[in-house]
């Protein structure tokens, strides 16, 4: 544990939950390959949507294909906070001050807000496209900044093991 962290995450580290998942030879094992595979899941949908949203996969209908990946990617994000759960309470106290897990707070809440931008200024353009139509300014800058940050997070995630 690390008392320099604040006090609610030194608790979350000290709670029989975490000591639990410290303890068992297999609770981190799980949660850390049940996060590798969610993040494939979710980052896989999460491609689908901006590639189409950046102009590639034009043949398709873009509310079909962004309905559908949407669900898989909320499915793997589901994952991802369930799993992420289990690996921050093992070591909150360390992990808490880890300026690459603040980056990735930081990349998730922008990832989270560029969905909202989308919601606001480009889906109801979207969804009704033909196939072959090319995407709006907003939604094509939205697609491309989308597949950034999410990368980032992915990146700044894997980080976390080195700082």
């Amino acid at each position: 544990m690390t008392d320099a962290a604040p006090a609610i995450f030194i608790a979350i580290e000290g709670s029989s939950f975490a000591a639990a998942i410290r303890q068992s030879p297999f609770a981190y094992m799980t949660a850390n390959v049940v996060h590798i595979l969610s993040l494939m899941v979710f980052f896989g949908a999460v491609a689908v949507m901006d590639l189409r949203l950046a102009g590639f996969f034009s043949a398709t209908w873009p509310g079909a294909t962004l309905r559908r990946a949407r669900i898989v990617a909320i499915l793997g994000f589901i994952g991802l906070l369930a799993s992420g759960s289990v690996l921050f309470a093992a070591e909150a106290s360390h992990i808490i001050l880890n300026p690459l897990f603040k980056i990735k707070l930081i990349l998730i809440l922008l990832g989270l807000t560029n969905v909202g931008l989308f919601e606001m200024l480009a889906a109801s353009r979207v969804r009704d496209l033909q196939p072959g139509t090319p995407m709006p300014a907003a939604a094509r800058i939205i697609g491309i900044s989308s597949l950034v940050i999410w990368l980032g997070v992915a990146a700044s995630g894997r980080l976390i093991a080195y700082f």
